[in-house]
């Protein structure tokens, strides 16, 4: 039995104990880069019809955004080693507030390259949060329990996900945007204030936002939280062979690339998806507040995942759920109206357990490798980058409704991880 503190730090690796306070305190930093990333669901039918972008083009918010992981990954991981996993957090949380505060001079103007720059620094600062808390979470307390840590702060991670998409639909979603048809008959000056006074609904939110970062890197500057070194990590892989040699960590950043991408994609057309008048036939506002069903199913799944973990093995029960997944994004595809909505919608629920499933199984047997190992997997997050970017292309030719076959193929990926892929010698 886990003996839990929440005021003295265990010996990591050896703790019988969990730091309460700690693990409460990192956890609200899985809360908010869980609530600012799902706002881009709500950016894209937005920015959409206030630039007049097709598919393709809108797709570059979620270029752009899940990129930056991939470029800050490994730098991120460089600054840690440098000063720590506490200041790398403090770093990461004022770097998200840089990039909030670049909403605002992006909506005055407004640009559509400069809403993109801003989110590009949102998401370094993000990538510094993940590439710290996952790993420092994982530390916190019991190696046994590691698994469980990582699935309760991902769980609030889907808190965040859940009420982004009703809040931000509240705040940006409010006025309604004009049809493609009326703008391109508009002048040059009407067209130039209209989008001024679209895109004018971004700044309070993201200002808010951006204060709120501030505030808690202050909190988090001041918190004393537990000091791991990179020697309790782990992080000599110097000295123990190239982590590329484990074929399971190889598949499984594959796996976190098309996770990542098959759950962005789906969550990035949803608006778009329940707008048609052959699916859900719903305004813009009406169709945000449905997407945080399909988040709020991931937190949910998150806690039943959790107890079903404790008597199922992982690799089964991840790869039960992709094939599930798979099924419903199929269902969705074949039939119109409340069952393509709700298919669709239901695949939250399956996608809950494979992030923290995929990372865990990745990351099993790697020793002292761990640490280059999580900063492999993060930099794997990219795919949320890449395959939403060809789901747009492919919307553009073949129409939203058959698109989502992108991710039904990604899903097929993630089973066959989880029953072969993720197997390694003792």
């Amino acid at each position: 039995m886990v003996t839990i503190s929440s005021n003295e730090p265990g010996t990591v690796g050896t703790a019988t104990y969990t730091n309460r306070g700690a693990m409460a305190m990192v956890t609200t930093l899985f809360f908010m880069w869980g609530f600012l990333t799902v706002l881009n669901d709500i950016l894209i039918p937005h920015l959409k019809s206030i630039f007049t972008l097709n598919y393709a083009e809108v797709m570059l918010i979620q270029f752009s955004f899940f990129s930056a992981y991939f470029v800050f990954a490994f730098p991120s991981g460089k600054l840690i080693e440098r000063v720590g996993y506490k200041k790398a957090m403090v770093a990461g949380l004022f770097t998200m507030a840089g990039g909030a505060l670049l909403f605002i001079p992006a909506a005055s103007v407004p640009s559509f390259p400069l809403f993109l720059t801003a989110l590009i620094v949102l998401a370094a600062g993000m990538t510094i949060l993940q590439v710290s808390a996952n790993p420092y979470v994982a530390v916190l307390g019991p190696p046994k329990t590691a698994s469980s840590r990582l699935n309760l702060a991902q769980a609030f991670n889907s808190l965040g996900t859940t009420i982004g998409p009703k809040i931000g639909g509240l705040l940006i979603l409010s006025g309604a945007p004009l049809a493609a048809s009326v703008l391109a008959t508009m002048t040059e000056s009407d067209l130039h204030a209209y989008r001024i006074e679209q895109a004018s609904s971004v700044k309070v939110p993201y200002l808010i936002f951006a204060l709120t970062l501030i505030a808690l890197g202050i909190v988090m500057a001041l918190f004393k939280l537990p000091d791991m070194s990179a020697e309790h990590t782990g992080d000599a892989s110097g000295k123990h062979g190239s982590v590329w040699r484990h074929r399971h960590l190889v598949l499984g950043a594959i796996g976190i690339f098309v996770y990542v991408g098959a759950e962005v994609s789906i969550g990035s057309f949803l608006v778009n998806y329940f707008s048609q008048p052959n699916i859900g036939n719903l305004t813009l506002q009406a169709a945000a507040g449905y997407v945080s069903f399909y988040w709020g199913g991931a937190m949910i799944g998150r806690f039943i995942g959790s107890a079903l973990l404790q008597k199922i093995r992982t690799g089964t029960l991840l790869g039960i759920f992709a094939i599930v997944a798979c099924l419903l994004v199929c269902t969705s595809m074949l039939f119109f109206g409340h069952v393509a909505v709700w298919s669709i919608i239901a695949v939250g629920l399956f996608n809950s357990i494979m992030f923290p499933s995929i990372f865990t199984l990745s990351i099993e047997g790697l020793g002292p490798l761990t640490g280059e190992g999580s900063g492999i997997l993060v930099a794997a997050i990219v795919g949320g980058a890449i395959i939403p970017e060809l789901q747009g292309v492919i919307a553009d030719r073949i129409g939203i409704h058959h698109a989502f076959f992108l991710p039904a193929i990604c899903y097929i990926y993630i089973a066959y991880f989880a029953f072969r892929g993720s197997h390694h010698p003792a």
